[in-house]
């Protein structure tokens, strides 16, 4: 919600709900987007694994993790430094898991909290590519929604439909529901240009 109050969306771009979609109205590039909800019931149970340790991340171990993760995705420490005057940051959540032998943070994730509404928010969410496919996915959703179920009264997060690596499924898999999809479409004079 807090996002609706203080981001302007820019004109090239138009956001439709899935049911209000229809192919061709909206001329320009389609990236369909899902949002889903925790109520906060049903946590997961979730163990860190032996070799492995839970670290608070500077804004640069994120930025790097990121890039490592995501080659397409550019966010700079900047930009995760201006988290921090956020209306909804809480520093407890933003977290990594390092492998205490490499010394290398290896899954990571940042949420946040809107005080106003109840809402937590998760928002970057990830794993390195040689510790994918071991539960350190799982692991972070279910130990951000551990630390807001005592704050939140829901949890939302979102993401790419599209995304190869399938967040979604690891979603669901960690108890949220309630998928709704929106399409966000970038105009054609702006399509081939950086947004």
């Amino acid at each position: 919600y807090w996002k609706t109050e203080t981001i302007a969306v820019p004109e090239y771009l138009t956001i439709v709900r899935d049911d209000l979609y229809t192919v061709g109205e909206y001329p320009g590039t389609d990236e369909p987007y899902f949002r889903m909800i925790h109520s906060l019931k049903h946590i997961p149970a979730c163990s860190l694994p032996t070799g492995l340790e839970f670290v608070r991340p500077t804004a640069e171990d994120l930025t790097d993790h990121i890039a490592a993760c995501y080659p397409s995705e550019r966010v700079s420490a900047q930009e995760l430094r201006a988290y921090i005057w956020h209306p909804v940051f809480d520093p407890d959540l933003w977290i990594a898991v390092r492998d205490t032998e490499q010394k290398t943070i290896v899954a990571s994730g940042i949420a946040e909290f809107d005080r106003r509404t109840g809402e937590g928010i998760l928002d970057w969410i990830q794993v390195s590519p040689a510790y994918r496919r071991k539960g350190l996915g799982s692991l972070i959703v279910c130990k951000l929604l551990r630390r807001l179920e005592s704050k939140a009264a829901f949890v939302t997060v979102s993401g790419k439909l599209r995304n190869p690596d399938n967040p979604r499924a690891l979603y669901e898999a960690c108890g949220f529901t309630g998928t709704v999809i929106w399409h966000i479409v970038t105009s054609e004079m702006k399509s081939g240009s950086s947004v």
